[in-house]
C-alpha cells in the first residue's frame, strides 16, 4: 500500500532552526511544516518529505529559522518622531518637548502613519509582534488589523488630555468600546496601558485593577524608569512607585512593566513571587541614562524577562537584534559577570519571553507544534557573521536586522527576500517626509 502524503500549504527547510523551546537548541536538517496559520509539525527533513506535500517549499540554505521577535514595550506612532530633541534626561525631554509636540500632531492620521512606518521597520527587522503603548488606540488597532501585524495594544490612561480624550471618564469608556470592538480578533488584542505612577492617579489605577481582574487583561505601565520617579514618589505618597502599586493591588501576573532600573533585591523577590513579567529596555534607559535594569538578578530569581526598544523617539530604532546585543552585553556589566544574560537567555527573552509577558506564550514565541507560525529567516553566510562556531551566539552577538531575510506572521509571508509583501515603501518615505516638514516647524 503507498502512504498518502498530507497536503499543507507550507514546507521551510533552514540550515539551522532554532526552536527557543527546548532551550538552547540548535537543529540541522530539520523542516517547519505549516498549514494554514499553525506549525503542524517540527521534523527532520527526510521525514518531512515523505510525510508532507507542501503547496510552496522554501529551502533557507545558508539561514537561521528562529520565532518572529516580540518587541514587547514600543510607542509605534511616535517614529513619526525619531530623532525629535534628542540627548536629553527623561521628565526634560517628556515635558518640554514631546508632550507639547503631541499636544500638536497627534491624531488619527499621525497614529496610521506612524504604525504603518514601524509595521514596515519591524517585519525588517525580523519582528512580528508588539506591545503598544500610546493614543489613538482603535486607529492602532485597526492599523495593525489591516496590515496582518500581531499587536497586543494598550487602552491609555493619563491624568491629563488628549487627542484621544479629555477626561478620566472618557479614557476608560473609549478604552474599553475599543476592547469590545477587537475582542475575538485573530492578530490584536488589548491591555489597559496607564502611563505611570507620575502621571496616574491612585483613582485610575484602582479602577484599572477592578477592570483587568473582572476582564483578564493584561496592565501594561511604565515603572521604575528613574531615580527621580522615586524619590518625588517618596516625596509625595511616602513610599516608592512599586510599592504603591502593590498597595493598590495591581502587583499580580496581569502586570508587564517596562524599565524596572531601580530596584531594591525585595521588589525582585515580589516580582517574582507575583509573576510579575519586566520588559527590558537597555537602549531607551541608555540613551535617557534613566539607569541600569539588574535583568540578571530579575532572571536568576525566576522573572520573566522580555525586551522592548521603547519608541523611536527615544531609541532611535525599533531594532530588537540591536536590543538583544545591547542588553546582553550590558547585563554582563551591571551584574560585573561575564556569564550573564548568555545568548540563548537574551534571544528567550526576546521571542518567548515577550509572549509570555503578553499572556501570548501557548500562541506564539517558539518553533512547536500547534502554535502560530510567526517566524524569521536570517542569513548567516555575510562576512559580518563568518566564520560561524555557534548560531545563538551569532545571532545575539554578530547579526544585523539587515540579514533578516524573509518573515511569516500567522503563516503568511510578510517579508520576501528583503521586499516587504503589503507595503510600498517609496510611500512611507514620502509620509515620513511630510510628517517631518510639520513637525520640524513646531
Amino acid at each position: 500500500m503507498t502512504d498518502v502524503q498530507t497536503p499543507i500549504d507550507l514546507l521551510i527547510e533552514p540550515r539551522w532552526l532554532v526552536p527557543v523551546e527546548p532551550h538552547g537548541v540548535v537543529l540541522e536538517r530539520h523542516a517547519v511544516a505549516i498549514d494554514a496559520d499553525r506549525i503542524v509539525a517540527v521534523l527532520c527533513v527526510e521525514e518531512a518529505d515523505a510525510r508532507f506535500a507542501p503547496r510552496e517549499r522554501v529551502v533557507l540554505s545558508e539561514h537561521a529559522l528562529i520565532p518572529g521577535l516580540v518587541n514587547a514595550h514600543t510607542h509605534n506612532p511616535m517614529t513619526l518622531m525619531r530623532g525629535l530633541a534628542d540627548d536629553l534626561p527623561l521628565m526634560r525631554w517628556l515635558q518640554e518637548h514631546i508632550w507639547p509636540a503631541e499636544a500638536k500632531v497627534v491624531g488619527a492620521e499621525f497614529v496610521r502613519d506612524g504604525v504603518e512606518l514601524a509595521i514596515a521597520e519591524m517585519l525588517r527587522g525580523g519582528t512580528t509582534c508588539c506591545n503598544e503603548n500610546y493614543f489613538v488606540p482603535d486607529v492602532q488597532a485597526a492599523t495593525y488589523r489591516r496590515l496582518g501585524f500581531r499587536a497586543m495594544v494598550g487602552l491609555p490612561i493619563i491624568e491629563f488630555p488628549s487627542a484621544w480624550a479629555r477626561s478620566r471618564d472618557e479614557y476608560f469608556d473609549k478604552g474599553l468600546a475599543v476592547r469590545d470592538e477587537f475582542k475575538g480578533e485573530a492578530l490584536v488584542d488589548t491591555c489597559f496601558g496607564p502611563h505611570a505612577p507620575y502621571s496616574v492617579s491612585d483613582a485610575s489605577f484602582a479602577r484599572v485593577r477592578v477592570l483587568a481582574d473582572e476582564l483578564n487583561m493584561p496592565v501594561h505601565l511604565h515603572l521604575h524608569e528613574t531615580a527621580r520617579e522615586i524619590e518625588d514618589a517618596r516625596r509625595e505618597h511616602g513610599v516608592r512607585p512599586f510599592a504603591r502599586m502593590q498597595s493598590l493591588g495591581l502587583v499580580n501576573d496581569h502586570l508587564i512593566v517596562a524599565h524596572m532600573c531601580h530596584l531594591t533585591d525585595a521588589e525582585i523577590a515580589a516580582c517574582a513571587e507575583a509573576g510579575v513579567a519586566v520588559v527590558h529596555c537597555a537602549e531607551s534607559n541608555l540613551k535617557l541614562a534613566s539607569g541600569l535594569c539588574p535583568v540578571e538578578k530579575l532572571r536568576c530569581a525566576g522573572v520573566n524577562i522580555a525586551l522592548g526598544t521603547d519608541g523611536c523617539a527615544s531609541n532611535n530604532d525599533l531594532d530588537m537584534f540591536g536590543e538583544m546585543r545591547t542588553a546582553a552585553l550590558l547585563a554582563k556589566a551591571v551584574a560585573n559577570d561575564a556569564g550573564a544574560f548568555d545568548a540563548a537567555n537574551t534571544l528567550r527573552a526576546a521571542t518567548l519571553g515577550g509572549a509570555c509577558a503578553l499572556g501570548w506564550g501557548e500562541r506564539i514565541g517558539s518553533i512547536q507544534a500547534g502554535k502560530q507560525a510567526d517566524l524569521a529567516a536570517i542569513r548567516l553566510d555575510d562576512i559580518e557573521t563568518q566564520p560561524l562556531y555557534g548560531v545563538v551566539s551569532q545571532l545575539v552577538y554578530a547579526a544585523s536586522r539587515h540579514q533578516v531575510s524573509d518573515v511569516w506572521i500567522a503563516g503568511r509571508r510578510k517579508l520576501r527576500e528583503r521586499v516587504l509583501v503589503d507595503l510600498d515603501t517609496d510611500v512611507l518615505r514620502a509620509s515620513a517626509r511630510r510628517w517631518r516638514e510639520r513637525i520640524a516647524t513646531i
